[in-house]
């Protein structure tokens, strides 16, 4: 792998994580900067945002240039993502994707949930043909020299609410619910059919997987989502959205939620009820403390402790003396056993202290 020298190690370590039992030290994805990147490549210049996400010949030489930059120490890895946006599920189902240089929208589709039929697994679709076609070409021009991460193709009431709308999707639900729940196991029944055509086609030797938010594992590993649970009350989450979730983890070997800004903090209690997802990645709201502080510890983190799930914590704020105050405060109160720690890259210098204290200090 580019710059990286711990791969077995870097697995081993991704099980124990997901077991709650890595008990040297937190798992942590540590980057350090080069003096001198170990290659240089060719960037075109004025592409579109299209382009940006789509033409490999754009996307691979900008990734190349990053990861010939650093050194992926710990259990960071280099791996390449090739989005679609977050949800590309709805363009795979006739929604239009709009792209934006940071991110990709899509357009509502669904004019009334009442006569909307089923989702269908269409494998002639023009953005899924399209966007497996981009994966294919990268994992041929990876040569397992990185991973090439599961694309974010998103599920359940998330999928919908784009193609019908976030605020008719929050009419939907008190007007026609039970065409809302028939689209929501529509949206479930076909989101395996993608998935394991993307996994077939990007696992990594007989049966591991790396996806979204920098995680690995064995067997069918997903992140799993609900971003419309901040529109809705917990009453209509645990009828709507709890179901589709379980039904989810029930199917795959390994799962972590993406809870996504405090207005979703309270569905917590009925996510970390879900007995077979096994991690909880925390994401505050732009401008608020980053998802390692102690700020979130009683709410957020502490539910998770209790309810026995794995953490995934980026550690943001600040600058390396910070990041290490946060990560201790964190390890102190909950242990290493199931943390896992992600920092903005750093020094060569900052990331051997840093692996030092760990090794010295965070500890079962």
């Amino acid at each position: 792998m580019i710059n990286k020298s711990n791969l077995s190690e870097t697995q081993a370590m991704f099980e124990q994580w997901w077991r709650r039992e890595n008990a040297q030290r937190p798992m942590m994805q540590v980057r350090a900067w080069l003096a001198e990147p170990t290659a240089k490549f060719n960037v075109p210049e004025n592409y579109t945002a299209e382009q940006h996400h789509s033409d490999i010949d754009i996307i691979m030489p900008r990734f190349l240039n990053e990861i010939h930059s650093m050194e992926f120490r710990c259990e960071a890895v280099p791996n390449l993502n090739i989005n679609f946006g977050p949800g590309s599920l709805a363009a795979y189902m006739g929604s239009e994707p709009r792209f934006e240089y940071d991110t990709v929208w899509y357009t509502e589709c669904i004019k009334c949930v009442e006569n909307y039929q089923n989702l269908q697994f269409d494998p002639e679709n023009y953005w899924f043909k399209r966007h497996f076609a981009l994966a294919a070409e990268a994992k041929r021009r990876s040569n397992d020299q990185f991973y090439v991460c599961m694309p974010d193709i998103v599920e359940n009431i998330d999928i919908i609410a784009a193609m019908r709308g976030p605020e008719d999707m929050c009419f939907d639900l008190f007007d026609s619910p039970e065409h809302v729940k028939r689209l929501i196991d529509s949206a479930d029944d076909i989101y395996f059919e993608y998935f394991d055509r993307f996994r077939d086609l990007l696992k990594i030797g007989d049966s591991m997987m790396y996806t979204a938010f920098d995680v690995l594992g064995e067997g069918k590993v997903a992140k799993v989502q609900c971003d419309f649970a901040a529109l809705i009350s917990p009453e209509h989450f645990c009828e709507f959205i709890v179901p589709s979730l379980t039904k989810q983890c029930n199917q795959l070997d390994h799962s972590i939620f993406h809870l996504d800004g405090k207005e979703c903090i309270r569905h917590l209690d009925a996510i970390m009820g879900i007995e077979s997802l096994q991690a909880l990645q925390w994401t505050p709201n732009p401008g608020m403390p980053d998802g390692g502080n102690e700020y979130w510890h009683e709410q957020v983190y502490d539910k998770a402790k209790e309810a026995g799930k794995a953490m995934h914590v980026f550690i943001r704020d600040g600058g390396f003396d910070d990041w290490v105050k946060t990560a201790d405060k964190f390890v102190r109160r909950y242990g290493c056993k199931g943390t896992y720690l992600l920092f903005p890259p750093m020094s060569m210098a900052e990331a051997m202290k840093l692996e030092e204290i760990a090794l010295e200090k965070w500890h079962a």
